[in-house]
Formats: C-alpha cells, structure tokens, sequence
C-alpha cells in the first residue's frame, strides 16, 4: 500500500484535504469519487514523509479525545438517533481538526455501506485495538451504545493510570533538573566571578576551594554537555528501542530496578487485568484477549510473557495455570484468577485486580514523593554546604591574616 494527500470538493462546495493509503492512484480517484468527493488534486508521499505525518496526525488525537468521542456517541445512540446524524452532530462539536477530518471520513466510510467498526479500523492506528474489537462486538450483539459506553470507562480508567505515573515521577524530575539548572549557574557564573576576586587579593586557597575552582573550570568549559546528555542518552535509548532484542532488555531492566519496577510492574499488571476485564466482559475469547492485551501494556518484556501465557493456553492448560510459570505475575493474581476460574465469575476476579494495581500504584506515586522530598533536600543542602564551605575557607584564612597583621 502507498500513502497518498489529496485536494477535493464536496458536495457542499467545500474544499476538503486529506490522505489516503490505496495501491495506485487510480484507485484513491476511484475510492474518493465513490465518497461521492470531486477530485482536484492527488500526490503521493515519501515513505518517511507519510510516516512522520501518520505519527503527527496521531499525536493530535489524545486519548481524551477518543473518550469524548466513544462517550458522546453511545449517549446519542442510547437516546435514539441515528448513526450519521450522531457523527455530524459530534464532528460540528470538535475542537481537534484532526479527529474531526477522521470522524467526516467515517461518515462517508458508512453512508458507501461500510460499519462503524471497519470503518474505525480503516483509520489505522488513530483509534485503539480496544475501540475496533468492541465496536464489532456491539455491532454483532445490538449492543453498540454499551459496548461504546464501556469503551470510554475503560480509556478513562487508562488514563487514570499514565497520570498515576505521571504524578509519581513529575517530583523527582523537577527536582533533578532545577538542581542541575542552580548548579550550571553556580558553577559557570557565581563561582568563577568570586575565585577572581580572591586570587586577585593573593589569598592561598585552600584543597576545598580548588576542588570548586576545578569543578568550576570544567563546566565553564563543557557546559553544553549538561543539557546535551540527556538529550543523547534519550536518542541513544530510542535507537535501541527499534531493535526487539534490546527493547526486550531495556524493558526487563525496568522491571528490576528497585522504584521504577513498583511503578512499571503495577502499571503493566493494572493495564492487562482491566484489558482482561472488558475483553472477556465482551466475550471476547481467551486466546485473542491475550493478544490484544499484550499489545496494549507497551512493554516487550511484559508482551513476551503474556504471548507464552496464549501459547500455553492454546496447549490445554487453564489461565491461572499458565500464568502460575510466569515470575512477572504475582501470586495473588494467579490466585484471584484460579478462583475465578473455579466459581465461574472470572469477570469479577479481573475487577478486583484492576482496581487492586490500580490502587497500589496510586499509593506509590503518592509515596515517592512524599519520600524524595526530603531526599533532594538533603542532597541540595549537603552540595550548597559544600560550596559555602569552599567559598568561606579562604574569606576565613584572609581575615585570620588580617588579623595577625
């Protein structure tokens, strides 16, 4: 498939731009004519082009968004009114450009005979696994407006969790990075300004001082290297992301260092119990549940231990007993899901660890940062000591010699 822009006409007279991905030309002219669209212009797109505009075009439609629109189209569809008219009424409502051309483009997608669901899917990655398969499942079951309705609790409940995390590691970078921003203009302006002074009036400095001139000197010298390596180490770590090896790597390291994996470890397992819940509430099977759960934690390491858990359920063996051999799940949800699995009420079990997780990493990210507070406060205090120090050794030898004088 190749990615195409396009300039047309509506039947309204209105300009509309867009892209699409068909095999040639003729057929984009062919699909766009049939959208009932007045072709004016068609160019086709770099590989690297459309790469970069299908992720930009992404990254302009949040999760908040997709929630808004999965809740206020059950609502409509709950009170009755139809299909088309629900898109029109939501796509005049919309702020985002982006999700407005798509839901437009869905519309048209429908009215040409196409469902809500292929037509969501059609759309590539802009809306989650997780919307396509309910929606099909609403569609299949005349339960659209439920399965809708549960689409957006569930991305409501994900968006819960990334601002869970995020709340527990904005602290210690802020602390970081206006730590390292004081001491850059401590470092590269203050000091240097002061050590002039003294050498100017020939006081002797003492190990301390000289241990800041140094210091000072060094990052005089290299002080775009402060904001340079982070920026490289983050390009560094994106690199060998695009490889699956060191992905794999890279995430199971997150899930061994001490702090970081309480927050990925109940993140990740937070993620798949609710996935789990809403997928099986759907009577989505087992095995395609897995799946669409593994790709939906982000972490490869996480991935490849619920991709054996499918394989071994495939084999005959029950969830909990799969599970059970894999040391990234805990024992409570083995145990949780075996009584599920006896009892018949494996939907409620998968509610209770969400919650569970979900619980548990909303009380550490209130944790760490009750508990880097004072760790930064201690570690800034004890480096501006240090300098005080550094600075007050030679004022206090200058005065001693004053003095005997």
């Amino acid at each position: 498939m190749s990615h195409f822009s396009y300039k047309a006409i509506n039947n309204e007279g209105v300009v509309v731009k867009g892209a699409a991905e068909n095999v040639d030309v003729f057929s984009v002219y062919e699909a766009l004519s049939n959208q009932g669209l007045h072709v004016i212009q068609i160019r086709k797109k770099s590989f690297s082009l459309s790469a970069l505009d299908l992720s930009f075009f992404q990254s302009r439609v949040t999760r908040n968004d997709v929630i808004e629109f999965s809740r206020n189209l059950s609502v409509m569809l709950k009170a009755g009114v139809p299909i088309l008219s629900s898109l029109d009424d939501i796509s005049l409502t919309l702020e985002n450009r982006c999700l407005k051309e798509a839901l437009l483009d869905i519309r048209r997608k429908i009215e040409l005979g196409m469902s809500l669901s292929e037509s969501l899917e059609a759309k590539g990655r802009l809306f989650p696994e997780i919307l396509v398969r309910l929606t099909k499942v609403g569609e299949e079951t005349g339960r659209l407006e439920r399965s809708l309705s549960d689409v957006a609790d569930h991305l409501q409940k994900m968006e819960d969790l990334a601002k869970a995390i995020k709340r527990a590691i904005i602290y210690p970078v802020f602390s970081i990075v206006t730590t390292l921003g004081a001491m850059l203009f401590w470092f590269t302006y203050v000091l240097p300004k002061i050590m002039e002074v003294m050498k100017d009036m020939g006081v002797q400095l003492p190990l301390m001082t000289r241990m800041l001139l140094a210091v000072s000197e060094i990052f005089q010298s290299y002080w775009f290297l402060v904001p340079l390596l982070p920026i490289s180490f983050a390009v560094i770590i994106m690199a060998l992301k695009r490889n699956l090896k060191t992905r794999y790597y890279l995430d199971m390291i997150k899930l061994k260092i001490p702090i970081l994996k309480l927050i990925t470890g109940n993140k990740l397992l937070a993620v798949f119990s609710e996935q789990m819940r809403i997928l099986y509430a759907a009577g989505i099977v087992v095995d395609r549940s897995l799946d669409i759960s593994a790709e939906a934690v982000g972490n490869e390491a996480f991935r490849r231990s619920v991709s054996n858990i499918k394989e071994q359920v495939l084999a005959g063996k029950t969830l909990s007993e799969a599970m059970s051999g894999e040391r990234l799940f805990p024992v409570l949800a083995t145990r949780m899901i075996s009584i599920g699995e006896s009892s018949g009420n494996l939907e409620e079990q998968f509610v209770f660890l969400a919650e569970y997780f979900s619980k548990k990493l909303d009380d550490i990210s209130h944790k760490i940062g009750a508990m880097m507070e004072p760790i930064v406060t201690v570690a800034v205090g004890l480096l501006f000591a240090f300098i005080i120090m550094g600075l007050l050794f030679p004022v206090y030898d200058l005065i001693s010699n004053i003095g005997k004088g």
